[in-house]
């Protein structure tokens, strides 16, 4: 039989799907990527296609291994990693979904989250899960689906359904249907878990109206989860490692000792700080979460997360048409001295950390007959770094020392413009990684660290390798009239005068 020394890792993202395979050194071998559909079935509302989210992992699976010349007995584990706080509610009898995923960014609940607040009820919310009161997590959107799917509520009382994030959506599906769980971290995303106790948590479950018996059980991000059904891939294949986008690329950044951050630059932009192994509640509006649980040990994280920003280059391209790909973005920044006082805020289904409006929208300021949309371009990059310096300031407020240096990854770290631009708003140097698709590779370090591919997480720090420093060179008068700027925008796209 073939020695297994490979690792499979899928990132199940918001608007694709990716399997990669890694070598035994933590190098991408081969991959292979599926677009994914986007449903808008009313305004801030956001739905994915569970069906379309399997076939398209199956589909991609195989083609990297594929393309990588190798069977399913050469790969020694599979390592999950998911969009979170994205919602399924299926069938335990059949697997299918009652009704289509509820994605993160959908705002639908945001009425009832407001209730929640008005009743009184976020301080003993953020104590417990270290997230505010909002529709972004899980919770809301499960009570929505429960509240509006014909008979889902009694027959998730009776036992008959599932609940899940996408990633124990794909155990269920890969493990044909033996295996409910999920991980810590997107436990964590779901506001139903303390994190303190890292247990679901019955007061929180009577609050949002949760039956226990849907609920999936909880295990470390390194953990033997289960295996795959052998006639999909050929062989029976080791599930191994689980957890959150963010949480992922954070363990495949290495940021394992306290004050190191790193920021993902995806659809949504997410910046997590590694605080140790005692949660702190944020008092500026950001999030506590769990970062990674090894052994039985969490380590806590405090995050900003920011709900557009490859999304808004998604935009450029299909909806404004400006630009034919996301590299055009960067040559069209490029073309032009500044943005002419243009700035755009890319609230398209609400503000993020710190600000947390669901009601703010997309607005762009600054406009004149000269503007061109190489203006709009680079004001769409240049949001992204001001919505980073808006999390670094809150992360600042809380006490947190001023981070080092950044370390970035997510397909927009490509664009050099925008890696620069970030290190000249945060005036901090950016450090960025050979392996940018650290969300994949964290997922493969956690599964290889259970099947004794990666010998230790100290091998996984000593495996990280920089491709190319940033550092800050804008002067410091013109930062601050920029942000300055922004945050006169900010308030307009929330309504503010």
């Amino acid at each position: 039989m073939r020695r297994r020394t490979y690792v499979l890792a899928i990132d199940q993202g918001t608007t694709s799907t990716r399997a990669i395979v890694f070598d035994p050194q933590g190098r991408p071998v081969a991959g292979a990527q599926r677009e994914l559909r986007q449903i808008y079935p009313a305004d801030g509302w956001v739905e994915h296609d569970p069906e379309g989210i399997w076939s398209d992992t199956v589909s991609a699976c195989r083609d990297a291994i594929a393309r990588a010349r190798l069977t399913a007995d050469h790969i020694a584990a599979i390592g999950i990693t998911n969009q979170r706080e994205t919602t399924v509610l299926w069938d335990r009898q059949t697997g299918r979904a009652l009704h289509y995923a509820i994605v993160w960014q959908d705002r639908r609940a945001a009425a009832f989250c407001r209730e929640l607040v008005t009743a009184g009820h976020e301080p003993a919310v953020q104590t417990r899960t270290g997230l505010v009161i909002d529709a972004y997590f899980s919770a809301s959107k499960l009570t929505w689906l429960l509240d509006n799917v014909p008979d889902a509520r009694r027959r998730a009382e009776a036992g008959e359904l599932a609940f899940g994030t996408v990633d124990s959506f794909l155990l269920w599906r890969l493990t044909g249907g033996r295996v409910h769980a999920t991980d810590a971290t997107n436990a964590s995303r779901t506001m139903l878990f303390n994190i303190r106790t890292q247990a679901w948590d019955d007061d929180l479950l009577a609050l949002f109206r949760i039956p226990r018996a849907i609920l999936p059980e909880v295990h470390d991000n390194a953990h033997a989860f289960g295996t795959t059904d052998k006639i999909l891939f050929g062989a029976a294949i080791p599930i191994t490692g689980m957890a959150g986008d963010q949480q992922a690329a954070t363990f495949g950044q290495a940021c394992f000792k306290p004050g190191m951050i790193k920021s993902t630059y995806g659809t949504g932009c997410f910046a997590l700080l590694n605080i140790g192994d005692k949660p702190k509640t944020s008092k500026h509006r950001l999030l506590t979460t769990t970062a990674y649980r090894l052994n039985g040990k969490p380590t806590y994280a405090i995050e900003g997360a920011i709900f557009s920003a490859g999304a808004t280059i998604q935009w450029l391209r299909d909806g404004l048409k400006i630009i034919k790909n996301a590299a055009e973005s960067e040559t069209l920044a490029r073309s032009v001295e500044d943005s002419a006082g243009v700035y755009l805020v890319p609230a398209f289904t609400g503000l993020g950390a710190p600000h947390w409006d669901p009601e703010a929208r997309g607005t762009i300021l600054g406009l004149t007959r000269d503007s061109t949309s190489a203006h709009i371009a680079r004001a769409a990059l240049e949001a992204v770094a001001f919505q980073t310096r808006d999390l670094m300031e809150a992360m600042a407020a809380d006490g947190g020392a001023k981070a080092r240096e950044l370390r970035v990854d997510g397909g927009m770290v490509a664009n050099d413009w925008l890696c620069q631009m970030l290190a000249d708003m945060l005036d901090t140097p950016v450090e960025r990684p050979k392996v940018i698709e650290t969300t994949a590779l964290g997922a493969a370090y956690l599964a290889g660290l259970t099947a004794g591919v990666y010998p230790s997480v100290d091998a996984v720090a000593e495996a990280w390798q920089r491709d190319r420093l940033f550092e800050p060179s804008m002067p410091a008068a013109t930062r601050s009239r920029l942000y300055e700027g922004w945050q006169k925008a900010v308030k307009r796209a929330r309504g503010v005068r």
